[in-house]
């Protein structure tokens, strides 16, 4: 259903597709993975917040789920473009929305990505010195893209897999922080804390809905649900809203990077910046360079970039951005070929990467999605950049949380594994 301006339902007609759609990627979802992603949608939400509200009514508040909301930078940008805000006013205006529906926290998932690029950093340097000694340390390719990831699972195997970085991706590393650190400081178990995600990405509801981020012993998610950017244009809608029009509340700083009350951001591409984040940490770290002004060479498109660092006249780093599927083929079959230079790839399923995700708002009008991309980019590039290393929360979380770097527990809660999927039984479940 499409909800209008006024609070109207109107039934979309059914999406088709055809066989010359296909890209014969295998990445199609199967029947399991479609009831997993019902229980993925704003319905989910609203059906926790009303039974807080009946609890709250019979005086039983003690008993009430302690719900958080993680919103995505990239989700904000996009909200803060559809209504025509800059990206503070949408982080506060967004803060508003949910704690008056009955969110009791609201964080940035800018926060958990500070993890997750540490330890893609320190994986990257760990693969890079043992490359001669251990085959298939490289080329490490990012992990953060749930896209890239069941396409790589379902169609490559066990070739690609070994690979792919293990390091989880901010809405999977705040699922943690979430359910195992807040849990704890609240007095709740992970089960009585209801986890949100605002993504930019119907993928992230599969990455949600993977069994290794399910908790047996409570039978609970790291991430309960994920709601993206179209589905919060919805809610507002369905509440007869604007976003503009909404009180702002200052943002909750357990979870936050700010900057005198204003969220901040990570330098590097609009996916996260992982490529740069890793390529100035290995320069420092295995050559001594600290240069940060980095220049890409653009390649055979927009979408496929590469960054060099030279050392007495040879190539010591060689890093790559590859967004969309054409690029990650031809990615994949230089690596399974034995041909692929590169040290390092970040890998996006979407072209332009996550700032033009799937589930991101549309252009309106006569505004066409280059220039719609365009403003978002803007807006997430807007705030302030700060560096992941010399963030003080996220060292004393290393220290009171995980015990250290390199431990058994940051290995457990900031890290994952992957599972090859047999291409006969994918297809089975296959319904054309």
């Amino acid at each position: 259903m499409q909800v209008s301006e006024g609070g109207m339902e109107i039934k979309l007609k059914k999406a088709k597709i055809t066989l010359n759609d296909c890209l014969a990627c295998s990445g199609c979802i199967t029947s399991a993975e479609s009831v997993l992603i019902t229980q993925q949608s704003q319905e989910e939400l609203n059906k926790v917040l009303k039974e807080n509200r009946v609890l709250k009514e019979m005086n039983e508040e003690e008993k009430q789920k302690i719900v958080v909301v993680s919103i995505s930078p990239q989700a904000r940008a996009s909200l803060a473009a559809k209504y025509k805000l800059t990206t503070p006013e949408a982080a506060k205006k967004l803060t508003g929305f949910f704690k008056s529906i009955g969110v009791h926290y609201v964080f940035d998932t800018t926060f958990s990505r500070n993890f997750s690029l540490i330890e893609s950093q320190r994986e990257f340097v760990r693969r890079y010195r043992a490359k001669d000694i251990q085959p298939g340390s490289i080329p490490l390719l990012t992990s953060a893209c749930p896209g890239w990831i069941c396409y790589a699972e379902k169609t490559h195997g066990d070739y690609i897999l070994p690979y792919i970085s293990t390091v989880k991706s901010p809405q999977q590393v705040m699922g943690s922080l979430v359910k195992y650190h807040l849990g704890p400081l609240l007095g709740k178990l992970s089960n009585q804390v209801y986890h949100v995600t605002i993504m930019p990405c119907y993928d992230k509801k599969l990455e949600a809905s993977r069994q290794d981020f399910y908790n047996d012993l409570y039978s609970t998610r790291d991430v309960d649900c994920v709601i993206t950017s179209i589905e919060v244009e919805s809610m507002l809608e369905a509440s007869g809203i604007s976003l503009a029009d909404i009180e702002p509340v200052e943002l909750d700083t357990l979870y936050s990077s700010l900057d005198d009350g204003n969220p901040t951001n990570h330098f590097g591409s609009g996916s996260g910046g992982y490529c740069e984040h890793v390529f100035t940490y290995a320069a420092a770290e295995l050559f001594g360079e600290y240069s940060t002004d980095l220049t890409f060479k653009t390649l055979r498109n927009q979408d496929f970039k590469e960054l060099t660092l030279e050392k007495d006249g040879a190539i010591v780093l060689k890093f790559a951005v590859a967004n969309g599927f054409r690029n990650i083929q031809n990615l994949v079959q230089k690596i399974k070929r034995n041909k692929c230079s590169y040290h390092f790839v970040e890998i996006m399923a979407c072209p332009s990467g996550c700032l033009n995700g799937g589930a991101q708002i549309r252009p309106e009008g006569e505004e066409s999605l280059k220039d719609l991309v365009a403003r978002v980019e803007k807006l997430y590039k807007s705030l302030k950049n700060s560096k992941p290393e010399e963030n003080t929360k996220i060292h004393e979380l290393y220290e009171e949380w995980l015990g250290g770097i390199d431990t058994e527990k940051t290995h457990k809660l900031l890290h994952t594994q992957y599972h090859a999927v047999e291409k006969m039984s994918n297809a089975l479940n296959i319904k054309w």
